[in-house]
């Protein structure tokens, strides 16, 4: 039985890396682009991402620097250029091969959706927001939409917070441990996350539902509030207490460890409607589930 390729593109990030452990472990082929040398195609040699493209059945884009820094010039640059000309070289690839792929999934992200307290966002109903990281998604899903490849689906996935053992846990773990684990502002906004098997699992279940078009937001149906979320983290960390973070100590915080507090004081509540009404059933739908697999992961990973 000849076996099935996949092309992912950004795999030696947290999710890339476990995407193909988990692509290779289901027996699929797995080709890789990106900037390291070891991948099969790199960046800059649009012959070589075509080559790795072609005949693949499916394609995964998951490039992008990281958000996880201030937001100075030269870094929106680079958030910017590694999601928009990373598609777009993609896009030149996919016409240019003989055999596309039938599936061109494309990483975007929850965050596109307006600041939400008060309901969910589907794809359908849900508001676009503003500032530099909708703009970011909106032109990396407009690059996507602008590519020519007539034979190949795309779907934007919008991701929410991906969780698994590495990620944003451990930053959060670690103030856990250091008593500062408390509620984030006015701990009241919501935190839409997805376990990294599940987002795996949604990419496979999006490639097989060929009726599934235009974005479809990869997020638990069961977000929970940010009290609740450093509640469990707490646990997790086998911490009893954790001291509250104003708005204003996050701020002056931030700056010293060059990150932005959006990342933990924007409200997203990010709904799975596609999905759930297609029939996807989550395995790690609650965060308690959630952080007690990873938990019991790197536990068996320490005694190896």
């Amino acid at each position: 039985m000849m076996r099935r390729t996949v092309a992912i593109a950004g795999a030696s990030g947290f999710i890339g890396s476990y995407f193909r452990r988990r692509f290779v472990a289901e027996g699929w082929v797995v080709r890789t682009v990106g900037r390291d040398t070891s991948a099969d195609a790199q960046w800059h040699d649009d012959g070589a991402i075509t080559k790795a493209l072609d005949g693949a059945e499916l394609l995964v884009n998951l490039a992008g620097r990281s958000v996880n820094c201030r937001y100075n010039e030269r870094h929106r640059r680079e958030i910017l250029d590694s999601r928009v000309l990373t598609t777009r070289a993609l896009g030149r690839a996919v016409a240019a091969c003989a055999e596309p792929p039938r599936t061109w999934i494309n990483s975007s992200t929850g965050t596109i959706y307006r600041h939400a307290d008060d309901e969910p966002q589907s794809e359908a109903s849900g508001e676009l927001g503003s500032g530099f990281s909708v703009d970011v998604a909106r032109a990396w899903e407009e690059e996507l939409a602008a590519a020519s490849v007539p034979d190949t689906r795309k779907v934007p996935l919008r991701i929410a917070i991906v969780l698994g053992a590495g990620g944003v846990m451990s930053p959060l773990r670690n103030l856990a441990r250091l008593g500062l684990g408390g509620y984030m502002g006015p701990g009241t906004q919501k935190f839409s996350w997805i376990h990294v098997e599940d987002l795996f699992r949604t990419v496979l279940f999006v490639h097989e539902h060929t009726e599934l078009t235009g974005p479809v937001n990869a997020a638990t149906p069961y977000p929970v509030d940010n009290r609740k979320l450093m509640s469990h983290v707490r646990q997790s960390a086998g911490s009893p207490f954790g001291i509250p973070t104003p708005a204003w100590l996050l701020e002056a915080g931030a700056i010293l460890i060059r990150t932005q507090t959006e990342l933990v004081l924007k409200s997203r509540w990010v709904e799975p409607r596609k999905l759930l009404d297609a029939g996807f059933a989550f395995e790690h739908p609650t965060l308690a589930g959630a952080l007690n697999q990873i938990a019991e992961g790197r536990a068996e990973r320490s005694l190896t």
